[in-house]
């Protein structure tokens, strides 16, 4: 008589009707059992021949639906999913940079219920175009004569070169050829425009003068500037400025196109930062043309947004390009509620997650960390303790700012990278910072509405490290 526990595998049907499966057949359906139950037994045969792991039982319907379960169960998770961001970056790329106003997420499930206005003009009953929506608010708050819409930044860069230079030469500062995130970088998307790349001056410094030197009458169509936002160059250093550029590419008839990216459109010493560039400040210098990010500084989705003069954005739209760029409904809901808020300066510092997020005091975090240790202790979590931490604005803007912040700080247990294992693996996972062996959670970055699955996980997590 064979010994072979691969004998003593059920078959599927014999599983399929049993009472053990009642319950998953009304949950999941014959097909999808089906599935799992062959994936199931295709592993269990490799490791009952020797060839992996062998720790299972092979016998009795309830073992084998208890297991079918589990696989299902782990398979309906969704692959997005809500996380908690505890790393006090605030614009986090990794986690989906800007989390969005209430009057922006409501705005955005109005769109995906039903039917909209997309591409009707209700008053004449005709054809309209997606790209109306939210260019006059655009226009509005930027001081700009037109305005579109399309699905990131570097979309709206592209169709920018590709309307105004392609098959021309497009001016850059060697300083200011940069790479932006997921290792993009700028003579990248400037040759897939299908203009040529012009290189002036130096790395660190480049002068008017290298500008007007490089444009060869009819080879060169525009000049690009490139906001380093995501680095800052110092010491022996000199650019021209944007109103020097403008008057050059004015009387060169060029057009001036500008690559600002942060977004930011609040007043920057209401968040406590810096001076940074806006696209109204741009505009009013000279520029034709800016192009900025709707989910960074600005607080709202993933778009590019394009401001400027109005033949240029008219060129912009009529572009073939501009179709596989284009934006759907749903992000220009979210999009122009965002931009709504903005005309009420003072509700939009307060109802704008990032900006909220971006002004909040130490003194507050150091009571909301503080608060969070005790919850933690009263729940058997103990030797937590908060300090202060240093967070960032994230999402490749003010790269020299620390906010000042304060962290929980986690015991070690069984080590740093277990625990913040754990939590990464919790529902939800949370995703915090290890420094100095130790797990640190930034309250900036956690909402108010968060800290109480925050505790959950945290206690969870804990406890699978003591056991």
């Amino acid at each position: 008589m064979t010994t072979d526990p691969r004998r003593r595998i059920p078959s599927v049907e014999a599983l399929l009707v049993s009472p053990a499966f009642e319950r998953l057949h009304a949950e999941y359906g014959r097909d999808r059992l089906v599935e799992a139950l062959r994936g199931m037994m295709a592993s269990v045969r490799i490791g009952a021949s020797g060839q992996g792991p062998v720790a299972v039982s092979v016998e009795g319907p309830t073992w084998w639906a208890a297991e079918v379960r589990e696989r299902l169960r782990a398979s309906d998770v969704p692959s997005l999913r809500p996380v908690i961001n505890a790393t006090g970056v605030v614009l986090h790329t990794n986690l989906g940079r800007a989390p969005l106003a209430a009057a922006a997420r409501e705005a955005m499930t109005r769109a995906a219920l039903g039917y909209d206005n997309l591409e009707m003009d209700l008053e004449s009953g005709v054809r309209g175009s997606r790209y109306d929506h939210c260019a006059d608010l655009l226009a509005e708050l930027s001081g700009s004569a037109a305005a579109l819409v399309v699905n990131n930044a570097a979309g709206a860069l592209l169709l920018a070169l590709n309307t105004v230079a392609r098959g021309r030469g497009v001016v850059v500062s060697r300083g200011e050829l940069v790479e932006i995130g997921g290792g993009f970088r700028i003579p990248e998307i400037l040759e897939r425009s299908g203009a040529r790349l012009v290189e002036v001056g130096s790395t660190n410094r480049t002068r008017i003068r290298d500008y007007a030197e490089a444009l060869e009458p009819g080879e060169v169509a525009a000049i690009l500037k490139v906001h380093r936002s995501n680095f800052r160059m110092s010491g022996f250093t000199e650019e021209a400025s944007l109103g020097e550029l403008s008057a050059l590419s004015r009387e060169a008839g060029l057009a001036l196109l500008y690559d600002l990216g942060s977004g930011l459109f609040a007043d920057p010493t209401e968040l406590g930062l810096p001076r940074e560039p806006r696209a109204r400040d741009a505009l009013a210098e000279g520029a034709d043309l800016v192009v900025v990010s709707g989910d960074k500084l600005l607080g709202g989705p993933q778009a590019g947004l394009a401001m400027g003069q109005d033949a240029l954005v008219a060129a912009m739209r009529d572009n073939p390009l501009c179709r596989a760029l284009r934006v759907d409904k749903v992000t220009l809901a979210g999009l122009e509620a965002t931009l709504r808020l903005y005309r009420d300066p003072p509700r939009a510092l307060r109802e704008i997650p990032t900006l909220r997020m971006l002004r909040e005091s130490p003194r507050v975090l150091r009571t909301r960390a503080e608060e969070l240790v005790a919850r933690l202790a009263s729940g058997g979590v103990v030797g937590c303790s908060a300090q202060p931490h240093a967070g960032a604005v994230g999402g490749g803007t003010y790269p020299e700012v620390a906010l000042p912040s304060w962290a929980v700080v986690l015991p070690e247990g069984a080590g740093a990278e277990a625990l913040a294992e754990l939590l990464r693996l919790g529902d939800p996972p949370v995703v915090g910072r290890i420094e100095g062996g130790r797990v640190l959670l930034d309250m900036r970055t956690v909402a108010r509405e968060e800290e109480d699955a925050l505790v959950g996980c945290i206690e969870a997590a804990w406890k699978a490290t003591v056991r």
